[in-house]
């Protein structure tokens, strides 16, 4: 079977949305079909791996979640794949770009295209993320794919996080938005803030 690259894989909590707190192992893999400004992951290197390679490293660890995040998850990991890890709990991250593979079992996306690629994509998610900076016009929840939760996720770039302007504004705008359209819900990147990986 064919190899895939892996930028890392690391056990850790989940960070953000409704996982957050919980014990995962992270399969961050390389390659990325957009190129956005904020994003916090080198998934231009990588190493190729075997099934047996990621199997061997995830087993080190004591939980059975995998969170399988990139980059862009969906242009590497297919059902052939996904059928060699059947024991665990199955989480991806994707950008929305792809559908995915059907062994998948939580779908969180962070939107990167618009609402009628997301409809020709799924049919109902876990989790939508979105990434929100101060003036960004969301969509109509009921246009959307139906979701257990809707989150809006403030962009932080920089190390400084809250002491950036831009960022507190992002914020702001997050939490303003959410008091006035009470179905969203804050979530932010807590590992950051209590430095975490």
């Amino acid at each position: 079977m064919q190899k895939i690259r892996v930028v890392e894989i690391f056990y850790s909590l989940q960070g953000e949305g409704a996982n957050t707190g919980k014990p995962a192992v992270f399969v961050r893999l390389a390659g990325c079909n957009l190129d956005c400004s904020y994003c916090d992951t080198d998934w231009k290197s990588g190493k190729e791996m075997s099934v047996e390679e990621i199997l061997l490293e995830i087993k080190k660890y004591p939980s059975k979640m995998v969170i399988w995040t990139g980059g862009e998850p969906t242009l590497q990991l297919t059902d052939e794949w996904l059928s060699h890890f059947s024991e665990f709990y199955n989480c991806i991250e994707t950008n929305g770009t792809n559908s995915v593979p059907s062994g998948i079992d939580y779908i969180s996306c962070s939107p990167k295209v618009s609402v009628e690629v997301l409809r020709k994509n799924f049919s109902k998610v876990n989790e939508f993320r979105f990434p929100v900076k101060k003036g960004y016009i969301l969509p109509d929840i009921n246009d959307l794919p139906r979701a257990d939760n809707y989150f809006l996720s403030p962009i932080f770039e920089g190390n400084d996080l809250l002491q950036n302007k831009k960022n507190a504004e992002n914020l702001e705008f997050c939490v303003n938005f959410i008091k006035e359209n009470p179905t969203w819900i804050l979530s932010f990147q807590s590992h950051k803030f209590l430095g975490f990986r």
